[in-house]
């Protein structure tokens, strides 16, 4: 949302006018204020504890580590009282990317009618008696009547920003939210109503704070878990820009790969999970470049036939090199299988259709579009509407058609800015010794060299 478009800025305006008249029949003055102040200042303190050196400063925020505070608010509070006790700590929250302050009034917006509906829900049910009285387990009722109501109102809520700031289409931007907070939200319901009981318990307010122990645990293990994939993230970035190193002219290659390979990835409605693996996919496709002699790789003139079988080598460099790391899964076969064809004239094995692993026929495509869009030694880059024709022509021969046109749909829904942080090729390379090669197959590789038929070899 750096450039926030005009819709998004409405939308915003519209949940914040909303978040308003929740908080406008303000709480009268049998309100337990010293308990709203309370719970306020423990959800500020919880979001502050990711600053934490313990917890780790750069956890991600916004994941709802302490959401139990604020549905123990809703389970013990009216609602408009309820939905106060947001603000404080998501005003005050650390915002790392701008805009800073529409973000944080979107945020306290969401939670205060999350929060608010679900006290509403809590309190028609008779939760309000139930947590008083232990009463279980129909306790159980109406708490979990509200968990459901604020993970519905936040999924409803999140889908409408990415339909209006990201531009994804309603069916995308929806899918999953609601089913994907049930769980972690459900979990921290059950330790807001273990709060609110022990609230109203002869114990008091001071027992309720234990049941954050527990929660605050699970954040630094979370934490642990974020470094953990940060530290796969820079071995990532480390042998991506080893190949970049090695072979000067596809700096930035793969990162680009990895972008398309999402956005492909997005409009076939695949999972976060393979979201993610399909990015690694696309980022490392070319990583068995390091087994092969630099100077084949920076040859000026045509490969020879043996050559060519040293360079058509790298997948299966590249699947070896990777084969210990778990967390890449399905992105090894791509790895593996990014040149195979659909007609099964590719290579390393010579697979056909469906034989060719779904994430290797993506990462086909994307890789094969960056190459046409890219400046390369042997010509200029491509228009992207000529890229995407071109891909187009060569789909069920070379590509699988399914994902060509879930590209060609991507591109025209949301264009090609691709972000990379390595430096970009010299706008103008000339031409190798020989004079500019033919353009007569789609490149599936940008580095690779062409045989005497024009077909790429690498």
């Amino acid at each position: 949302m750096g450039s926030v478009p005009a819709r998004a800025r409405v939308y915003v305006s519209s949940v914040v006018v909303g978040a308003l008249l929740c908080l406008a029949p303000l709480p009268g003055p049998h309100t337990p204020w010293w308990a709203v102040a309370l719970l306020a200042a423990l959800y500020a303190g919880c979001e502050q504890l990711t600053r934490c050196r313990l917890v780790g400063h750069r956890a991600p925020r916004g994941m709802g580590t302490f959401f139990p505070v604020l549905l123990a608010g809703a389970f013990l509070l009216p609602p408009p009282a309820a939905a106060l006790v947001a603000l404080p700590g998501v005003l005050l929250s650390r915002v790392d990317q701008r805009p800073r302050g529409l973000r944080r009034i979107w945020r306290a917006a969401e939670l205060v009618i999350g929060i608010w509906a679900a006290a509403g829900v809590h309190r028609t049910l008779g939760g309000r008696d139930a947590v008083v009285t232990s009463d279980f387990p129909y306790a159980l009722v109406p708490a979990g009547a509200a968990v459901l109501t604020f993970c519905l109102v936040l999924a409803v809520l999140d889908g409408g920003i990415l339909a209006s700031a990201e531009r994804m289409p309603a069916r995308t931007a929806w899918r999953g939210l609601f089913l994907r907070s049930l769980a972690p939200v459900g979990v921290h319901g059950l330790a807001g109503l273990m709060m609110a009981v022990l609230w109203r318990s002869p114990y008091g307010p001071l027992a309720a704070l234990l049941v954050l122990l527990p929660m605050y645990i699970s954040c630094w293990v979370f934490a642990q878990y974020h470094r953990e994939q940060a530290a796969h993230q820079a071995t990532i970035r480390a042998l991506v820009q080893a190949v970049d190193i090695k072979d000067g002219y596809t700096r930035g290659h793969s990162e680009r790969v990895g972008q398309a390979s999402m956005m492909i990835a997005r409009e076939l409605g695949m999972d976060d999970e393979r979201v993610e693996g399909l990015r690694f996919a696309g980022i490392l496709h070319d990583v068995g470049k390091l087994g092969v002699p630099t100077r084949l790789l920076r040859k000026d003139g045509p490969l020879t036939p043996q050559e060519r079988r040293i360079i058509e080598l790298h997948p299966e460099y590249g699947h070896e090199m990777v084969r210990g790391i778990g967390f890449l899964d399905e992105a090894r076969s791509a790895i593996l299988h990014h040149h195979e064809r659909l007609d099964g004239s590719g290579y390393p094995y010579g697979l056909a259709g469906r034989q060719i692993p779904e994430f290797a026929r993506v990462v086909a495509v994307a890789d094969a579009f960056d190459a046409m869009t890219s400046t390369r030694s042997y010509r200029r880059a491509r228009p992207v509407p000529a890229a995407l024709e071109e891909l187009e022509n060569c789909a069920g021969a070379q590509f699988d058609p399914r994902m060509v046109t879930a590209l060609v749909r991507a591109l025209r829904r949301h264009g090609w800015h691709p972000v990379v942080t390595a430096d970009a090729p010299a706008a103008d390379v000339p031409p190798p010794r020989g004079g500019p090669r033919p353009a007569a197959a789609v490149p599936t590789e940008p580095e690779g060299r062409r045989d005497t038929a024009g077909g790429r070899t690498s």
